[in-house]
């Protein structure tokens, strides 16, 4: 068996892979680049004279061939790598006629436990969809507590409106329900030492990225110094090596890799054995979409350190196409998927651009100043 084609389709703000084999297999992937989807599908052509005539089979191989082509480094690259590792998983799991799950150790849990994205903003909305969530069956929500205006807000009313914001959920929800509180890197690490104490009477599952990822060193102090509020870090980070250095420096916490950004099914395999290895748990990023999140489910199944999954409802909207999976969630938790490979069909014809982010890259927070504030 050998590759016979590497197609690389960008739809909006999605870019897709489809490696096909000489035999007539597909297997399928996704990257998680979304700001630069342009710029992922001209490095999986750069791939493409290598893997064409190539055996599939050999993924590991192929992961570092392609990692280490050129002396560069970089998100674009590994969201490129990402794609084609997810696609030869997939075809690895056709070939077989098994699951990718059972093909990276067989699972270790009945099912996936899945923590709902609620987009609004405020209390009085967020508590109203995380109400929704929990009747729909969700055992855990995520949102963003920060207010709209918090880049110039003073630092008291910047603590005390977050702090308000993310009561009104937890008075929601009650305690059977874990919250995940996302500060999608707005603050400065000094505010964050604000910021953070005044949600730790909430309980959170969480406090997550609440840094810029500019510095491995600035995300570990933040989780050093969270004065016992637990924090996630990770979704933006794209190689072990880096989340090798953010949990040296900040000790054990929730590691959040995204499997079209951290290099597919077999990287991040190893992060999830590097977090391990220091007592921190696994909670995966993923907002792209059903592909990427029955990647992430098959993953999830395999390790014994994962807690819950990231779930937009971007992937109830989307389950019916372009990438259609096998199984479709039930309540708040994703049953085990048992076709062959991933489980997702991918169908690209006539299918239409995609808005994943709601958000054009030119469009960022300002201060009323009229500087640049940190954007998510």
């Amino acid at each position: 068996m050998e590759i016979a084609a590497v197609e690389s389709t960008v739809l909006g703000d999605a870019h897709f892979v489809q490696v096909y084999t000489d035999d007539g297999l597909v297997g399928v992937g996704q990257s998680g680049c979304w700001g630069y989807p342009g710029a992922v599908d001209a490095v999986v052509a750069e791939f493409r004279p290598y893997l064409l005539g190539a055996d599939p089979g050999r993924i590991e191989h192929h992961w570092h061939h392609l990692y280490r082509m050129g002396p560069f480094r970089g998100s674009v690259l590994t969201a490129a790598v990402s794609a084609i590792d997810i696609a030869l998983w997939d075809l690895k799991g056709k070939r077989l006629g098994v699951p990718v799950w059972e093909l990276l150790g067989g699972r270790v849990r009945d099912r996936i436990r899945l923590h709902l994205l609620l987009p609004g903003v405020g209390a009085d909305e967020l508590a109203a969809q995380a109400a929704a969530a929990v009747a729909d069956g969700f055992t855990a929500v995520k949102f963003d507590p920060l207010p709209a205006a918090y880049g110039d807000l003073a630092l008291p009313r910047l603590v005390a409106e977050t702090e308000a914001t993310a009561a009104a959920v937890r008075d929601t929800v009650g305690l059977d329900v874990d919250i995940l509180l996302e500060l999608h890197r707005k603050l400065t690490p000094l505010q964050a030492e604000a910021v953070i104490p005044a949600l730790r009477r909430l309980n959170p599952l969480l406090v997550e990225d609440a840094v810029q990822i500019d510095s491995i060193s600035s995300q570990a102090q933040v989780a050093r110094r969270s004065h016992g509020v637990p924090v996630g870090n990770g979704e933006r980070l794209h190689t072990v090596w880096e989340f090798k250095e953010l949990l040296a420096q900040g000790g054990a916490q929730y590691v959040r890799p995204d499997l079209g950004l951290a290099g597919g099914l077999s990287h991040v395999k190893k992060i999830a054995a590097l977090a391990e290895a220091h007592h921190a748990a696994v909670v995966t990023h993923n907002c792209l979409g059903p592909l990427l999140t029955m990647a992430a489910v098959h993953l999830d199944l395999t390790i014994p350190n994962f807690v819950v999954q990231e779930y937009s409802p971007l992937d109830d909207t989307l389950a019916d196409g372009p990438a259609k999976p096998c199984v479709r969630r039930e309540g708040g938790f994703m049953p085990v998927p048992t076709e062959p490979g991933l489980g997702v069909v991918l169908d690209l014809t006539g299918a239409k651009p995609q808005d994943l982010t709601g958000r054009p890259l030119t469009r960022i927070p300002l201060r009323q100043d009229g500087s640049v504030a940190y954007a998510v």
